[in-house]
């Protein structure tokens, strides 16, 4: 069984996608609360998770690539987190819904310039243990990501609004500037870090069905937790700053099954793990839709999360593996996936959830995840077989 050594550029890469995993678990249940404050429809204020969409396809697969080549991976990343704090910065000043829009939009494009380092950064750093690694990067997403709705929810809760928990994102990417300019860690020089992106080429179509798993099971992640707590408040009748702060249970298990995963990752192929994560993730949301007592809808959505966490990373390792050697290419085109998450969310799920309501509109979660099992495995019986990996 191989083994996956971290190196500080390695936690680095964790941290650095952490903070973008903060503010986006802390946007998630952020939107019905603008929902609220700009009087609009369930569709509006969907509209948030388009800008989280578009931005992800205009950052991932025009703004990367073109930094990419011109600065190298190293430099990018950190291009990407400066952006990010432009764009929460104008998000926490913004009132209008125009606004907000344009704000979300911003930090969207420069949150996926960092998600798309990532993924490429360590698959050349650790190889055959390249899966846990990116499920471990996940996790650390995941482990900020759970604070990130309970923060929110305690700001409410407080009178303080949302804006201040969104703020703290500006305040992490400072930090770990700070530490990474204190440290001389720096992902400019080192290895794999100076990279400046694969060939371009053909992308196989095994690669196109590990695409699909990303829209469809992204889409699902995405459904409950930015309109999960709508279903905590409406059906089992929970307050507006309990139930988004209960966002959180999502996430927490999320971050149990990425670590979980991380060690998974090490023995079996992403295929198979994003095959059995499958049973969880149903479990979880027939007790989460099903509950009108907040402790067991709250222990649904936690089972959901255990289920869901390893649909990313285990869903770009297989869009790596799928690819043909052409990694960045690869994970580049997986931010229209994403974007596609949000589109389905927006233009899905929120009109029929204004025509039927949102806790019945959950019940396309189930379809979604069905298609995902096809397609993972169609993706999986197109792979090329595994040369085994040295043990140490």
């Amino acid at each position: 069984m191989p083994r996956l050594l971290r190196d500080r550029l390695t936690w680095l890469s964790y941290a650095q996608l952490g903070i973008w995993g903060y503010f986006l678990y802390a946007f998630a249940p952020v939107v019905p609360l603008l929902q609220d404050e700009q009087g609009t429809s369930k569709f509006v204020a969907s509209l948030h998770g388009s800008a989280l969409a578009v931005g992800s396809m205009i950052g991932g697969g025009l703004v990367y690539p073109l930094l990419l080549r011109r600065f190298g991976r190293g430099r990018v990343v950190w291009i990407g987190l400066a952006g990010v704090a432009v764009g929460v910065t104008a998000l926490v000043l913004s009132e209008p819904l125009p606004l907000t829009l344009g704000a979300t939009l911003l930090a969207s494009i420069f949150g996926i310039v960092v998600v798309s380092y990532i993924s490429p950064t360590l698959t050349d750093a650790h190889g055959p243990s390249a899966p846990a690694a990116i499920s471990e990067a996940n996790a650390m997403a995941s482990g900020l990501g759970v604070i990130a709705p309970a923060v929110v929810g305690g700001a409410v809760a407080l009178g303080y609004g949302w804006r201040p928990a969104i703020a703290v994102t500006v305040l992490l990417i400072a930090a770990l500037a700070l530490y990474a300019k204190v440290t001389h860690t720096s992902t400019v020089t080192g290895g794999y870090a100076v990279v400046h992106g694969d060939r371009p080429g053909r992308l196989p179509l095994a690669y196109w069905f590990a695409w699909a798993v990303m829209a469809l099971f992204g889409a699902v992640e995405v459904c409950l937790t930015q309109w999960g707590s709508t279903v905590l408040r409406d059906h089992a009748g929970m307050s507006d700053g309990a139930a988004a702060g209960s966002i959180s249970a999502v996430i927490g298990g999320m971050f149990v099954g990425r670590l979980v995963g991380g060690r998974l990752g090490l023995r079996y192929r992403p295929a198979t793990l994003l095959l059995g994560s499958l049973a969880f993730a149903l479990a979880g949301f027939a007790l989460f839709w099903t509950s009108t007592a907040p402790a067991l809808a709250v222990v649904g959505l936690v089972l959901a999360g255990l289920g869901m966490a390893v649909h990313y990373p285990m869903g770009i390792a297989l869009c790596i593996d799928a690819s043909g050697g052409h990694p960045d290419r690869a994970t580049a085109l997986s931010s229209y996936a994403m974007g596609m998450s949000f589109g389905m969310t927006t233009f899905i799920l929120a009109p029929v959830a204004d025509r039927i309501g949102t806790h019945r509109a959950f019940l396309l979660l189930p379809i979604l995840l069905a298609v995902g099992a096809v397609c993972v495995w169609q993706a999986s019986r197109r792979l090329p077989a595994r040369v085994p990996a040295t043990t140490g």
